[in-house]
Protein backbone atom coordinates (compact mmCIF):
# COMPACT_ATOMS: atom_id res chain seq x y z
CA UNK A 1 0.00 0.00 0.00
CA UNK A 2 1.54 3.47 -1.00
CA UNK A 3 0.15 5.83 1.95
CA UNK A 4 1.66 9.05 0.41
CA UNK A 5 -0.32 11.52 2.07
CA UNK A 6 0.81 14.96 3.11
CA UNK A 7 -0.12 16.44 6.36
CA UNK A 8 -0.67 20.64 5.73
CA UNK A 9 0.38 23.12 8.33
CA UNK A 10 -2.93 23.87 9.44
CA UNK A 11 -5.47 20.85 10.73
CA UNK A 12 -8.10 20.23 7.96
CA UNK A 13 -12.02 20.81 9.24
CA UNK A 14 -13.79 18.58 6.60
CA UNK A 15 -11.98 15.37 4.91
CA UNK A 16 -12.86 14.93 1.44
CA UNK A 17 -12.65 11.17 0.82
CA UNK A 18 -13.39 9.71 -2.43
CA UNK A 19 -13.09 5.38 -2.86
CA UNK A 20 -11.70 5.41 -6.85
CA UNK A 21 -11.58 2.10 -8.91
CA UNK A 22 -10.61 2.50 -13.00
CA UNK A 23 -12.41 6.13 -12.71
CA UNK A 24 -10.33 8.30 -15.37
CA UNK A 25 -13.77 9.42 -16.87
CA UNK A 26 -15.45 10.98 -14.27
CA UNK A 27 -12.81 11.83 -11.64
CA UNK A 28 -11.41 15.33 -12.98
CA UNK A 29 -14.58 16.59 -13.18
CA UNK A 30 -15.70 15.47 -9.29
CA UNK A 31 -11.88 17.10 -8.06
CA UNK A 32 -12.61 20.54 -9.69
CA UNK A 33 -15.80 20.54 -7.56
CA UNK A 34 -13.08 21.35 -4.47
CA UNK A 35 -10.96 24.42 -5.97
CA UNK A 36 -7.72 25.56 -4.52
CA UNK A 37 -9.64 28.85 -2.76
CA UNK A 38 -12.21 26.69 -1.48
CA UNK A 39 -9.69 24.25 -0.13
CA UNK A 40 -7.53 27.16 1.76
CA UNK A 41 -10.89 28.70 3.07
CA UNK A 42 -12.98 25.83 4.59
CA UNK A 43 -9.59 23.53 5.32
CA UNK A 44 -10.48 20.96 3.38
CA UNK A 45 -8.02 17.77 2.54
CA UNK A 46 -9.13 15.81 -0.50
CA UNK A 47 -7.80 11.62 0.11
CA UNK A 48 -8.25 9.47 -2.86
CA UNK A 49 -8.54 5.90 -1.49
CA UNK A 50 -7.73 3.55 -5.17
CA UNK A 51 -9.04 -0.26 -4.97
CA UNK A 52 -5.86 -1.01 -7.53
CA UNK A 53 -6.98 1.18 -10.59
CA UNK A 54 -4.52 0.45 -13.89
CA UNK A 55 -5.94 2.88 -15.98
CA UNK A 56 -5.08 7.19 -15.40
CA UNK A 57 -7.36 7.07 -12.14
CA UNK A 58 -4.10 7.95 -10.14
CA UNK A 59 -2.28 10.28 -12.51
CA UNK A 60 -5.67 12.57 -12.75
CA UNK A 61 -5.72 12.09 -8.40
CA UNK A 62 -2.38 13.19 -8.30
CA UNK A 63 -3.03 16.74 -10.17
CA UNK A 64 -5.61 17.67 -7.04
CA UNK A 65 -3.60 15.76 -4.10
CA UNK A 66 -1.25 14.02 -2.61
CA UNK A 67 -3.31 12.07 -0.38
CA UNK A 68 -3.51 9.11 -2.26
CA UNK A 69 -4.04 5.69 -0.71
CA UNK A 70 -3.30 3.01 -2.90
CA UNK A 71 -4.77 -1.04 -2.02
CA UNK A 72 -2.11 -3.25 -3.36
CA UNK A 73 -3.47 -6.51 -2.61
CA UNK A 74 -4.94 -8.95 -4.55
CA UNK A 75 -8.18 -9.64 -2.72
CA UNK A 76 -10.40 -7.08 -4.63
CA UNK A 77 -11.79 -4.34 -2.03
CA UNK A 78 -15.06 -3.67 -1.15
CA UNK A 79 -16.34 0.26 -1.48
CA UNK A 80 -16.55 0.39 2.51
CA UNK A 81 -12.58 -0.70 3.04
CA UNK A 82 -11.70 1.91 0.54
CA UNK A 83 -13.68 4.27 2.41
CA UNK A 84 -12.32 3.06 5.64
CA UNK A 85 -8.62 3.32 4.48
CA UNK A 86 -9.27 7.12 3.79
CA UNK A 87 -10.86 7.44 6.96
CA UNK A 88 -7.80 6.34 8.67
CA UNK A 89 -5.90 8.78 7.04
CA UNK A 90 -8.21 11.22 7.31
CA UNK A 91 -7.00 14.70 9.87
CA UNK A 92 -10.60 16.55 9.46
CA UNK A 93 -13.20 16.61 12.57
CA UNK A 94 -15.78 16.21 9.16
CA UNK A 95 -15.57 13.18 7.08
CA UNK A 96 -17.29 14.03 3.52
CA UNK A 97 -17.51 10.55 1.75
CA UNK A 98 -18.28 10.91 -2.18
CA UNK A 99 -17.99 9.18 -4.96
CA UNK A 100 -15.89 9.52 -8.08
CA UNK A 101 -19.19 10.43 -10.47
CA UNK A 102 -20.59 12.60 -7.59
CA UNK A 103 -20.86 16.24 -8.95
CA UNK A 104 -21.72 18.94 -5.68
CA UNK A 105 -24.33 21.48 -7.35
CA UNK A 106 -23.13 24.37 -5.72
CA UNK A 107 -19.61 23.60 -4.23
CA UNK A 108 -18.85 27.05 -2.04
CA UNK A 109 -22.55 26.88 -0.53
CA UNK A 110 -22.42 23.53 -0.04
CA UNK A 111 -19.09 23.48 2.17
CA UNK A 112 -20.45 26.27 3.91
CA UNK A 113 -22.81 24.56 5.33
CA UNK A 114 -20.76 21.89 6.54
CA UNK A 115 -18.75 23.88 8.26
CA UNK A 116 -20.76 25.88 9.99
CA UNK A 117 -22.37 22.70 11.30
CA UNK A 118 -18.83 21.44 12.17
CA UNK A 119 -17.93 24.44 13.89
CA UNK A 120 -21.39 23.95 16.36
CA UNK A 121 -20.63 23.65 19.96
CA UNK A 122 -23.84 21.62 20.87
CA UNK A 123 -24.83 19.60 17.41
CA UNK A 124 -28.26 18.17 17.19
CA UNK A 125 -26.86 15.77 14.86
CA UNK A 126 -23.79 13.61 13.85
CA UNK A 127 -24.72 13.26 10.28
CA UNK A 128 -25.91 14.60 7.19
CA UNK A 129 -27.90 12.92 4.39
CA UNK A 130 -28.00 14.80 0.80
CA UNK A 131 -30.60 15.25 -2.21
CA UNK A 132 -29.41 12.88 -4.84
CA UNK A 133 -30.34 13.84 -8.44
CA UNK A 134 -29.05 12.54 -11.99
CA UNK A 135 -26.93 15.24 -13.69
CA UNK A 136 -28.69 17.88 -15.27
CA UNK A 137 -27.41 17.53 -18.72
CA UNK A 138 -28.09 13.38 -18.57
CA UNK A 139 -31.38 14.08 -17.10
CA UNK A 140 -34.78 12.01 -18.73
CA UNK A 141 -38.34 12.49 -17.21
CA UNK A 142 -37.49 9.22 -15.36
CA UNK A 143 -34.52 10.32 -13.65
CA UNK A 144 -36.39 13.29 -12.29
CA UNK A 145 -39.29 11.27 -11.33
CA UNK A 146 -37.34 8.64 -9.32
CA UNK A 147 -34.77 10.51 -7.95
CA UNK A 148 -37.81 12.78 -6.57
CA UNK A 149 -39.50 10.35 -5.35
CA UNK A 150 -36.24 8.86 -3.33
CA UNK A 151 -35.20 11.28 -2.44
CA UNK A 152 -38.47 12.57 -0.30
CA UNK A 153 -38.28 8.61 0.90
CA UNK A 154 -35.37 9.17 2.51
CA UNK A 155 -36.20 12.40 3.81
CA UNK A 156 -39.22 11.20 5.54
CA UNK A 157 -37.83 8.10 7.30
CA UNK A 158 -34.52 10.53 8.59
CA UNK A 159 -36.17 13.27 9.26
CA UNK A 160 -39.81 12.18 10.38
CA UNK A 161 -39.61 8.34 11.86
CA UNK A 162 -35.67 9.05 12.87
CA UNK A 163 -34.54 6.18 10.84
CA UNK A 164 -30.65 6.50 9.59
CA UNK A 165 -30.83 6.70 5.93
CA UNK A 166 -28.51 7.93 3.47
CA UNK A 167 -27.38 7.40 -0.26
CA UNK A 168 -23.59 6.16 -0.52
CA UNK A 169 -23.11 9.03 -3.49
CA UNK A 170 -22.85 11.39 -0.45
CA UNK A 171 -22.29 10.94 3.37
CA UNK A 172 -21.65 13.17 5.93
CA UNK A 173 -20.16 12.19 9.55
CA UNK A 174 -18.56 13.47 12.49
CA UNK A 175 -15.16 11.96 12.64
CA UNK A 176 -15.77 11.02 16.38
CA UNK A 177 -18.74 9.21 15.79
CA UNK A 178 -17.50 7.33 12.59
CA UNK A 179 -14.45 5.77 14.43
CA UNK A 180 -16.23 5.30 17.67
CA UNK A 181 -18.51 3.29 15.52
CA UNK A 182 -16.11 1.23 13.98
CA UNK A 183 -16.72 3.43 9.93
CA UNK A 184 -17.96 1.09 7.48
CA UNK A 185 -18.44 -2.82 7.97
CA UNK A 186 -15.70 -4.09 5.17
CA UNK A 187 -17.64 -7.28 4.67
CA UNK A 188 -20.86 -5.61 3.58
CA UNK A 189 -20.40 -5.46 -0.57
CA UNK A 190 -24.14 -3.59 -0.85
CA UNK A 191 -25.98 -1.69 1.27
CA UNK A 192 -22.88 -0.35 3.51
CA UNK A 193 -24.28 2.91 3.67
CA UNK A 194 -27.03 2.22 4.81
CA UNK A 195 -26.06 0.22 7.48
CA UNK A 196 -23.45 2.59 8.65
CA UNK A 197 -26.28 5.21 8.84
CA UNK A 198 -28.39 2.96 10.32
CA UNK A 199 -25.97 2.42 13.15
CA UNK A 200 -25.38 5.92 13.74
CA UNK A 201 -29.01 6.44 14.46
CA UNK A 202 -29.37 4.18 17.06
CA UNK A 203 -26.70 6.35 19.35
CA UNK A 204 -27.51 9.90 17.27
CA UNK A 205 -29.08 11.63 15.06
CA UNK A 206 -28.66 11.62 11.48
CA UNK A 207 -30.58 15.08 9.54
CA UNK A 208 -31.49 14.56 6.32
CA UNK A 209 -30.50 18.25 4.55
CA UNK A 210 -32.46 19.44 1.33
CA UNK A 211 -30.42 22.13 0.80
CA UNK A 212 -27.36 20.07 0.20
CA UNK A 213 -27.65 18.78 -3.36
CA UNK A 214 -25.50 16.09 -5.39
CA UNK A 215 -25.29 14.79 -8.86
CA UNK A 216 -24.50 11.45 -9.42
CA UNK A 217 -23.64 9.96 -13.03
CA UNK A 218 -26.58 7.67 -14.39
CA UNK A 219 -24.61 5.19 -15.76
CA UNK A 220 -25.51 2.06 -13.38
CA UNK A 221 -29.46 3.80 -13.61
CA UNK A 222 -28.94 3.30 -17.60
CA UNK A 223 -27.30 -0.44 -17.48
CA UNK A 224 -29.70 -2.15 -15.20
CA UNK A 225 -32.50 0.37 -14.88
CA UNK A 226 -34.31 1.33 -11.92
CA UNK A 227 -36.69 -1.55 -10.89
CA UNK A 228 -34.09 -3.71 -10.95
CA UNK A 229 -31.71 -1.63 -8.64
CA UNK A 230 -34.41 -0.67 -6.58
CA UNK A 231 -35.08 -4.67 -5.65
CA UNK A 232 -31.24 -4.68 -5.13
CA UNK A 233 -31.30 -1.74 -2.97
CA UNK A 234 -33.93 -3.51 -1.06
CA UNK A 235 -33.27 -7.06 -0.59
CA UNK A 236 -29.56 -6.14 0.15
CA UNK A 237 -30.75 -3.28 2.83
CA UNK A 238 -33.21 -5.18 4.30
CA UNK A 239 -30.66 -8.56 4.39
CA UNK A 240 -28.15 -5.68 6.46
CA UNK A 241 -30.58 -4.90 8.80
CA UNK A 242 -31.29 -8.87 9.94
CA UNK A 243 -28.08 -10.69 9.46
CA UNK A 244 -25.39 -7.99 8.83
CA UNK A 245 -24.61 -8.96 5.76
CA UNK A 246 -25.63 -8.08 2.31
CA UNK A 247 -27.29 -10.73 -0.22
CA UNK A 248 -24.45 -9.36 -2.74
CA UNK A 249 -20.98 -10.77 -2.79
CA UNK A 250 -19.44 -7.63 -4.72
CA UNK A 251 -21.15 -4.87 -6.11
CA UNK A 252 -20.06 -4.58 -9.93
CA UNK A 253 -18.57 -1.25 -10.74
CA UNK A 254 -19.48 0.06 -14.41
CA UNK A 255 -17.58 2.29 -15.81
Amino acid sequence: MDNSVSHTAITPCISVIIPTLQEEKLLEKTLRCFSPTLQQHYRLELIISDGGSTDNTISIARQFTDNIIIHSKKERQTIAEGRNAGAHHAQGKILLFINADTIIENPEPFIRYIAQWAENPSPSSAALACSVHVLPSERTWSDAAFHGFFNNYIRFFVNVLGIGMGRGECQIIRADVFHDLGGYNPTVSAGEDFDLFRRIAHHHKVHYAPELVVYESPRRFRKYGYIKLLWNWTINALAVMMTGKSIAKEWEPIR
